[in-house]
């Protein structure tokens, strides 16, 4: 069992930066791939970014590319999400999710994700 917490919301003004991280409990942290996904008023749940286990690959989704950044500390069980050059349409709450080793199926669908956090809002005013 895994264990999320997400901090690092906030209220910013367009074209800010925040850092969310994600904290995990657990041994087993370093074998899992990591994922943010965001939820917006209205909306579908949305893949965000997300992070294999070694870090060595990153996956963004078109939307953030060139502005957010994805990556982990398995020393110390955390997982960051970097947003910078902020726009109105990120404000959502965000999600941290983990992916058991040996899952399949893409980083990209929330169906790979065993895990969630409860989530860390992010408002982007214009």
């Amino acid at each position: 069992q895994v264990q999320l917490v997400e901090s690092g919301g906030g209220l910013v003004q367009t074209g800010g930066s925040l850092r969310l991280s994600c904290a995990a409990s657990g041994r087993t942290f370093s074998s899992y791939a990591m994922g943010w996904f965001r939820q917006a008023p209205g909306k579908e749940r949305e893949f965000v970014a997300a992070i294999s286990w070694s870090g060595g690959r990153t996956y963004l989704a078109d939307s953030v590319k060139g502005r957010f950044t994805i990556s982990r500390d398995n020393a110390k069980n955390i997982v960051y999400l970097q947003m910078n050059s902020l726009k109105p349409e990120d404000t959502a709450v965000y999600y941290c999710a983990a992916s058991k080793a040996g899952n399949y199926g893409s980083y990209y669908s929330s169906e790979r994700y065993d895990y969630w956090g409860q989530g860390t809002q992010v408002t982007v005013s214009s």
